[in-house]
């Protein structure tokens, strides 16, 4: 395989899910896929965008960041710094074989009724249901509408900036941290499980398979061709899993980034087989996004209705 390597694109992602041309989307945007040695480094952009790769809308954050190195072991990332509209960091590529970088979320997420009122299971801004100490100012208080949790990051643009839980701040007022904290007596419960996954692949010298191996959780990736030796004159299969089973009929979005330099997305839809492939045959050389999502019943928890399922991955499809 080439040792092959891309600068930063020049003025080249909750769960965003949704491929439609307007919609916001996660990304990771690394500087270089492969790397001959091992006294590399990758230098990462990462954001929420309309369009791919050119960073215009909110930053994510690098504290879900997660490295697995070659062996399985885990990583660092290094240097990391968030602006207006990206976030960045770095990761020293010290030793030989592919890594993984990227973020993973699962979790329980809804609402149940209490004496007649609707709570939100997420994120908590007071004490759960029946805690003591919910007095004006002390540790149980909730704080005024809009407030800002202590030890969360400020939001970029300042206070009043966009928050997340919706308009008016982090998330209602009355609401839980988890599932665990839902009180015997609730009623009307409704949750959904959401799994999500987001991550590139790094090689340094030969190609190897110890961190593209699946977990048997949720909806996975289990490349045929390895992500980091792909080449635009030759299609690539990739295969799709959920729960470590072949994932038949998904929708695979795959879309070229630099689309302001374009006059469309150009983005390709392909559906995976009964075995869980797809063959993708790349337009042209360039930095691709790939989306794959899924829904089912099989959640984890029995109070749960629905399982959302996400994928994505970055890919460097370098000329031959």
């Amino acid at each position: 395989m080439k040792a092959y390597a891309t600068g930063l694109l020049a003025a080249a992602a909750l769960l965003a899910l949704p491929t439609a041309a307007s919609a916001h989307r996660q990304w990771l945007l690394p500087s270089v896929t492969t790397l001959a040695g091992t006294d590399g480094w990758v230098t990462v952009d990462a954001a929420v965008s309309n369009d791919l790769f050119d960073p215009d809308h909110f930053p994510m954050q690098t504290d879900q960041i997660q490295v697995t190195q070659p062996d399985g072991s885990k990583g660092r990332i290094q240097n990391a710094a968030t602006g207006r509209y990206r976030s960045m960091f770095d990761v020293q590529v010290d030793k030989a074989g592919t890594w993984k970088i990227g973020t993973f979320s699962s979790n329980l997420g809804g609402t149940f009724s209490l004496n007649g009122e609707t709570w939100r299971v997420g994120a908590r801004r007071g004490p759960p249901p029946g805690a003591a100490g919910m007095g004006p100012g002390g540790p149980g208080a909730a704080r005024p509408e809009g407030a800002r949790p202590e030890g969360a990051p400020r939001p970029a643009g300042g206070e009043g900036g966009p928050r997340p839980g919706g308009e008016g701040g982090f998330a209602p007022a009355k609401s839980v941290a988890s599932v665990a904290e839902i009180p015997a007596g609730a009623t009307d419960i409704k949750l959904t499980e959401s799994i999500s996954r987001n991550e590139f692949f790094v090689t340094a010298g030969e190609p190897t398979k110890t961190v593209l191996a699946p977990t048997g959780k949720g909806l996975e990736f289990d490349p045929v061709t390895h992500p980091d030796d792909l080449v635009s004159n030759e299609p690539a299969r990739f295969r799709f899993l959920i729960d470590g089973k072949p994932a038949a009929g998904l929708t695979v979005t795959v879309i070229p980034g630099s689309k302001r330099f374009r006059d469309g997305e150009h983005a390709l839809s392909l559906t995976t087989g009964a075995d869980g492939t797809v063959e993708v045959k790349w337009p042209f050389a360039g930095v691709y996004w790939l989306n794959v999502t899924a829904t089912d019943n099989h959640a984890s928890d029995s109070r749960a209705a629905e399982r959302r399922m996400s994928y994505t991955t970055t890919l460097e499809v370098p000329a031959p």
